[in-house]
C-alpha cells in the first residue's frame, strides 16, 4: 500500500466495552502526508535502509519532520500502564499483557511498516523546531530523543492521538545529547501527565513506562535508561514556527499554520471569531462557526483566518496558565520550544507542585534569574505567545489580502513601505488585543476555579481582595502549604466557626504538625488569630452562597473534594519512587502513585472499588500506610525542592 499517510489501519473493527486490540485501533498519518519531509531521506525506505548511526545530529531545512526509527533495545521490562491513558486511546487494558504492546511500547516493532518490502501506510518521524530558551533564541532544537509511530483514534470517542516514544534513540536533532531517557525523569513525567489530566489540566499523556536494563546512561551520574509512551492531540510547539520565522521560510510558516488550522483544531470554522469588545472581557465567548474566507473588524484591524488560528492558541494557553497557578503547578522550563499550540501542559523536566506558598518559587535549580517561578509564568507564556504572533505576523497582519496571488506569492515587501506599513500595524494591533484578550481569558479561569476551590457557588469582585489576595498573602507569610491549606478548609464546617475562639482553634489544621513553628519570626498564636480572621470572612460568603446549614456542612464539603485534591505527586514523593524502583527493585510502588495520581479526589484509596485500578475494575488495595503520609504534612526537609533540566 502506498503511503499516503491517509489511511486508517483496521478502522473497521469494531470496539468491545473494554476497549480494543492494538492491531485493532484505527491509525494514521495525517501528520506526515500533509508536511514536507527532510530532503536527506526523503521517503521512508530511504530512512530505512540507511545506518541508524547515519540518522544522528545535523542541521535540517526546508522540513517539518524527519523520518527515523527507534533504536533496538534488548530485555526490555515494561513497568507500569497508565489505566486512564489506555481508556482514553480506546485500548483495552489487558493488551499491555500482550507481545505486540510491549514491542511497539520501546520500539522493536513499528507499526503500519513492513521491513521487508520497505512499504507500508505509516513510518516513524521525529520532529523538527527551534526555540527561545531562557529568553535567548537557541537555533535548532527539535525532537532529540522523541520518535512518533502513529496516530491513534478512539474508536468511541472519535478523539485523535499522536503516539510518541520518548528516549528511543537518536534523531537529527539530538544535537549534543544521546537520544535517550533516564529512569528518574521517565518515572516523573509517567505519573505528572497524569496526574494533571485528573486534575482537570489539559496536559499530554503518558500511555506506558520500560526500564531498559542495557541501557546506562551518562547525565550527572551513570543511571539506568527508560522509554515512555506519550500521547497528544498534537506535538506540535511555537517553536515549529520559530525556526521557521529565523529561516525566513514563509512559504512553510503558511503550510504549517493551515495544517494545524484545518487538521489539529479540525477545521477553520472551529476557531473562534472576534469579540464584541476586541480587548475582552473574562466570561465572553466567542462566537464559532465562521467561515474559512470571513474577514471581519474595522479598518486597520481586519481579522482573517490566520488570527482566528492565532486567537485559538492564545486563549488554550491563558486557560492552561490559569489552571496551573490556580494548582499550584510550575513547568519550570517554560521555553518556547516546550510551549504547545494546542495548549497542553508539555515536556516535563524540572516540574513541581508548590509545597509552602511562595510566589517566587521555581523547581528549576538552573533558573537564576526565577524567569520560570509560579509568579512570572503567565508573564512567560505571553511573552512566548507573542514569539509565535511575530512568526504568523505577516499572515495576521495581511488581513483581507492574505490570499491575494501577490501576498501568496511574494509577501511582505520591506521596501515598499507604502505596502508594507499597514501590515505591519495591523499585525501590532491585532497581536496587542490579542495580550488583553489573554489577560480576560486568564483572570476569568483563574477567578471562576479559584472560587470553586473556596466552597463559594457564586464570584463578587470583593472576594478578589478580602478573600483571595488576603489568603495569598497569609499563606506566604505564614508559610503554609498550598493544597493542603485547601483540602482541609473542605472539611471545616461554618456551624464550627462561630466564635473568634472557634476559629482559631480551626486554624491549628492548617499548620504543620512536623515543624514547632508556622513561619520564621511568626508566634503561634499570631498565626491562629491572622488565619481566624480569614477564615470569618470566608464563613460570610458561604453562608450566602448556601441556603441552609445542611446544605453547607454537606453539598459543599462535597463540591470543594471534587476541585481541592488530597494527592499531588510531590517532588519528595517522587523521588522515593524512583529510589525505590531503581535501587530497591520494587513495582507495585510506581503502580501505586500513578493509581494515587489518577484518582487524586479520594478520601482515602485502600479497599474502595475503581473503575480503572491497576488490573481494571475492583477492589483497590494498595498500602493505607504510603496513603497517609503521602498526602500528610510535608517534612521540613523537603520541602520546595529543586531539580536540573538533565534528563
Amino acid at each position: 500500500m502506498a503511503l499516503n499517510g491517509t489511511t486508517i489501519e483496521n478502522g473497521t473493527h469494531p470496539l468491545s466495552s473494554a476497549g480494543t486490540t492494538l492491531s485493532a485501533l484505527p491509525k494514521s498519518w495525517n501528520f506526515t502526508a500533509s508536511l514536507p519531509p527532510d530532503a536527506a531521506f526523503p521517503t521512508p525506505a530511504d530512512s530505512h535502509k540507511a545506518d541508524r548511526d547515519d540518522l544522528g545530529p545535523r542541521q535540517v531545512k526546508n522540513a517539518i519532520f524527519t523520518w527515523v526509527r527507534p533504536e533496538k533495545q534488548q530485555n526490555p521490562e515494561l513497568l507500569a500502564v497508565s489505566p486512564a491513558a489506555m481508556r482514553d486511546l480506546g485500548l483495552a487494558l489487558s493488551e499491555a499483557d500482550t507481545e505486540e504492546f510491549r514491542k511497539v511500547a520501546v520500539g522493536n516493532k513499528i507499526i503500519g511498516w513492513d521491513e521487508e518490502t520497505l512499504s507500508g501506510p505509516g513510518y516513524p518521524w521525529a520532529q523538527c523546531y527551534g526555540g527561545f530558551q531562557f529568553g535567548q533564541w537557541a537555533g535548532q532544537l527539535g525532537d532529540g530523543r522523541a520518535i512518533s509511530l502513529f496516530e491513534g483514534t478512539n474508536p468511541a470517542t472519535g478523539v485523535r492521538y499522536e503516539v510518541q516514544l520518548k528516549g528511543a534513540g537518536m534523531t537529527p536533532y539530538s544535537r549534543f545529547a544521546d537520544g535517550k531517557a533516564v529512569l528518574r525523569s521517565s518515572i516523573r513525567e509517567f505519573v505528572v501527565s497524569e496526574s494533571l489530566h485528573a486534575l482537570g489540566i489539559p496536559s499530554t499523556r503518558a500511555l506506558a513506562i520500560s526500564l531498559l536494563p542495557h541501557s546506562r546512561v551518562r547525565r550527572e551520574t551513570m543511571e539506568p535508561g527508560a522509554i515512555v509512551v506519550r500521547m497528544a492531540q498534537s506535538w506540535l510547539r511555537f517553536g515549529n514556527f520559530d525556526i521557521l520565522r529565523a529561516r525566513g521560510d514563509r512559504k512553510l510558516v503558511r503550510q504549517l499554520a493551515t495544517y494545524i488550522g484545518e487538521e489539529v483544531f479540525g477545521g477553520w470554522d472551529k476557531l473562534p471569531g472576534r469579540l464584541a469588545d476586541p480587548e475582552g472581557a473574562p466570561g465572553d465567548e466567542p462566537l464559532r462557526g465562521i467561515s474559512k474566507e470571513t474577514i471581519a473588524g474595522p479598518p486597520g484591524a481586519e481579522e482573517n483566518r490566520f488570527h482566528r488560528l492565532y486567537r485559538e492558541i492564545v486563549r488554550r494557553n491563558a486557560l492552561t496558565v490559569a489552571k496551573w497557578q490556580i494548582y499550584g503547578f510550575m513547568n519550570g522550563v517554560l521555553n518556547t520550544d516546550n510551549t504547545s499550540i494546542f495548549g497542553l501542559s508539555i515536556d516535563f523536566g524540572p516540574f513541581a507542585f508548590m509545597d509552602n506558598f511562595d510566589p517566587n518559587y521555581t523547581p528549576n535549580h538552573d533558573d537564576f534569574a526565577l524567569r520560570y517561578s509560579y509568579r512570572n509564568q503567565a508573564t512567560i507564556i505571553w511573552w512566548n505567545l507573542v514569539r509565535l504572533g511575530e512568526a504568523l505576523g505577516e499572515l495576521i497582519g495581511a488581513g483581507p489580502e492574505v490570499d491575494s496571488e501577490s501576498f501568496v506569492a511574494n509577501g511582505l515587501n520591506f521596501d515598499d513601505d507604502a505596502a508594507s506599513k499597514p501590515i505591519e500595524e495591523r499585525a501590532h494591533k491585532l497581536i496587542t488585543q490579542a495580550g488583553e484578550e489573554f489577560k480576560a481569558v486568564f483572570m476569568g479561569e483563574f477567578k471562576r476555579l479559584f472560587t470553586a476551590r473556596l466552597g463559594l457557588k457564586t464570584y463578587k469582585e470583593s472576594d478578589f481582595d478580602s478573600l483571595f489576595d488576603s489568603l495569598l498573602n497569609t499563606m506566604e507569610a505564614l508559610e503554609l502549604d498550598y493544597n493542603l491549606f485547601f483540602r482541609r478548609l473542605s472539611t471545616l464546617k461554618t456551624a464550627d466557626l462561630q466564635t473568634e475562639e472557634a476559629r482559631q482553634k480551626a486554624a491549628e489544621v492548617f499548620f504543620s504538625q512536623v515543624e514547632d513553628v508556622p513561619g520564621p519570626g511568626t508566634d503561634q498564636g499570631k498565626a491562629r488569630k491572622r488565619v481566624g480572621e480569614w477564615l470569618d470572612k470566608w464563613r460570610v460568603r458561604i453562608e450566602e452562597d448556601w441556603s441552609t446549614p445542611a446544605a453547607d456542612s454537606e453539598e459543599r464539603v462535597a463540591a470543594m473534594k471534587q476541585v481541592n485534591p488530597n494527592f499531588i505527586p510531590r517532588g519528595w514523593i517522587l523521588d522515593e519512587v524512583i529510589h525505590r524502583v531503581e535501587k530497591q527493585g520494587e513495582r507495585d510502588v510506581l503502580k501505586r502513585v500513578l493509581h494515587m495520581a489518577t484518582h487524586p479526589f479520594e478520601d482515602a484509596w485502600t479497599g474502595k472499588e475503581f473503575e480503572y485500578g491497576p488490573t481494571g475494575k475492583g477492589v483497590y488495595q494498595g498500602d493505607k500506610a504510603e496513603e497517609q503520609r503521602w498526602t500528610g504534612d510535608v517534612p521540613q526537609q523537603k520541602k520546595a525542592m529543586q531539580c536540573s533540566c538533565s534528563s
